[in-house]
């Protein structure tokens, strides 16, 4: 995590690959729910909630541009009153994205900018649904986002061969990136779904 130096490279698996031709580390795709951590650290960060924060895990109907979205838990479960710490833990989807409905609408977007996802649209293009990953970014962009959080909320650019080492500049707060860091380690709040 302090160097950001590309440890091992694994792209794709040779010739039993189906598309062995394809980089798999530098392939876009929905990223889903890793990027929740970033919406509960954007949160903590503004003082929206605390992890000890009660959130609704009930059914929602969220008004948007192109109707109603019901958004729904991997399980179609609901669990009612959680605290952020479990929701983030748990991997819940209506917590997330009435999270994300409490920060301004480009907010979350520039956030995961910040730590460099090179997101292709707009905030308002992905709506609440980037709460729940559905902007495309690549595995070593996924991998080099976390690293940032495991630093304490400090980006850089992941250490590749051959290219120039950037310095590292904040892109979010050490206590939100360390409140974030500790809900991810803490298998209590990872017990409801997993």
């Amino acid at each position: 995590n302090a160097s950001g130096e590309v440890l091992a490279w694994v792209g794709a698996n040779g010739g039993s690959s189906a598309a062995a031709q394809v980089d798999g580390v530098l392939a876009r795709r929905q990223a889903g729910s890793t990027l929740k951590p970033f919406v509960y650290g954007l949160a903590f960060e503004r003082r929206l909630i605390t992890p000890a924060s009660l959130l609704d895990d009930g059914p929602a109907e969220v008004p948007t541009q192109a109707g109603i979205y019901l958004p729904q838990n991997y399980d179609k479960d609901f669990k009612g009153l959680v605290s952020a710490r479990t929701a983030l833990g748990a991997s819940l989807n209506i917590p997330a994205v009435r999270v994300a409905a409490l920060l301004p609408p480009d907010a979350l977007h520039a956030r995961l900018n910040a730590f460099g996802l090179g997101l292709k649209e707009s905030g308002g293009w992905y709506g609440l649904s980037l709460a729940l990953g559905s902007a495309e970014v690549s595995l070593l962009q996924l991998t080099n986002a976390y690293r940032s959080l495991a630093n304490g909320g400090a980006y850089a650019a992941a250490a590749l061969p051959g290219q120039p080492r950037t310095a590292p500049r904040r892109v979010a707060t050490a206590a939100a990136s360390h409140l974030v860091a500790d809900i991810l380690a803490d298998n209590n709040a990872r017990a409801l779904t997993f």
